[in-house]
């Protein structure tokens, strides 16, 4: 959004940030808990953080659905941390646990894991189920977003 402030959600405790056009992203810091706003990594986040992330950020954000007994899953896991790094912070990455919070991914509608579900302005507009390279993670969500 040139031109405009954009709202990044701190996966450490919260809070809403305002980050200015031309503001370097990755060198940003969270105005409450002094946090990095960008890692590089995905942010294992609970349900209430999860709504909090897709809900409140000006962002994409690629959730990745995944359970710890989940062999697939804990393949994927480094891929996704890879793609991360790849799409930060043009998209916000972040991992459920869908064993830890099951009410979350009920309601979500999963049916297998892992599972990637991509957000933009609070609404999913894409689901790939399966597990994936940090390039084709990328390449896919990169290809869901229009211009």
């Amino acid at each position: 959004m040139p031109g405009t402030d954009r709202q990044i959600v701190c996966t450490a405790c919260g809070a809403v940030n305002r980050l200015p056009p031309g503001r370097d992203a990755r060198a940003a810091r969270c105005g409450k808990c002094r946090a990095a706003l960008f890692s590089g990594q995905p942010a294992d986040v609970d349900g209430a953080m999860f709504q909090r992330q897709i809900g409140r950020n000006s962002l994409p954000v690629l959730v990745d659905v995944w359970a710890p007994w989940c062999g697939p899953c804990r393949m994927m896991a480094p891929e996704f941390a890879r793609a991360a790094a790849m799409l930060e912070p043009e998209m916000r990455l972040i991992k459920l646990n869908s064993e830890a919070e099951p009410q979350t991914a009920a309601t979500l509608g999963i049916r297998g894991i892992p599972t990637l579900l991509l957000y933009r302005g609070g609404r999913e507009v894409a689901r790939q189920s399966g597990a994936m390279n940090a390039a084709a993670i990328a390449g896919w969500a990169q290809a869901q977003l229009p211009g």
